[in-house]
């Protein structure tokens, strides 16, 4: 019997409503993260596009970061009555409901084949969701990222310098799939990490734990 030793990562992010243009380029892997900006505003027929598109994907685990221009998905963030209307035919509160194909990680953590991953969206833009002003409001929400979390700094939202980087303690990962003229010009980023010992990705359905 054939053991795997190591789990592999594919990232992107800011695919603005064109992730149909890059589906056949996503490689496979064992989890997938989009880390935001998946859709323009946030609108929910939108959405229900991109979770189908995302149930296509051939990864046993795929994560959802939300980004600044998912407007209206920040619990207790004001919407219009159009907004909540449309919400309320479909039974749901927030658009994020939505998201049935992939896990959905807003300031929570999960551990995924014995690795721990910790979704947190927030920044210092005005106007958006998400938004905190810098200084002791912006720090309450990144002092909520526990201190023992195993996947790199994965993000979007910055167009230019799509890539990886290093200071030397912390990996930041640029996986902005759309360029500063919104389009589809870069590709995934891969990294793998060593699989824990007491793990198997054999175990699919324990593969995922919410912590």
């Amino acid at each position: 019997m054939s053991f795997c030793f190591y789990v592999r990562f594919v990232c992107i992010s800011d695919t603005h409503e064109k992730l149909d243009e890059i589906l056949h380029l996503i490689p496979d892997g064992d989890v997938l993260i989009h880390a935001g900006d998946f859709t323009e505003c946030g609108n929910v027929s939108s959405v229900i596009k991109f979770n189908q598109q995302m149930g296509t994907l051939p990864h046993k685990v795929k994560i959802v970061v939300p980004g600044n221009h998912e407007l209206g998905f920040e619990d207790g963030e004001e919407m219009s009555e159009r907004e909540l209307a449309g919400l309320s035919m479909l039974g749901i509160n927030k658009a994020y409901e939505l998201l049935t194909n992939c896990i959905y990680l807003c300031d929570r953590q999960i551990e995924v084949f014995g690795l721990k991953v910790y979704g947190a969206p927030w920044h210092p833009m005005p106007g958006y969701s998400f938004y905190r002003q810098r200084g002791q409001a912006l720090l309450q929400k990144w002092n909520q990222i526990p201190n023992k979390v195993d996947v790199y700094h994965v993000f979007g939202h910055i167009h230019q310098q799509h890539g990886c980087t290093t200071n030397g303690t912390t990996t930041f990962i640029n996986a902005s799939i759309c360029d500063h003229k919104l389009r589809t010009e870069y590709d995934p980023i891969i990294f793998d990490l060593a699989l824990p010992c007491e793990h198997s990705k054999l175990e699919e359905e324990a593969a995922v734990t919410v912590l």
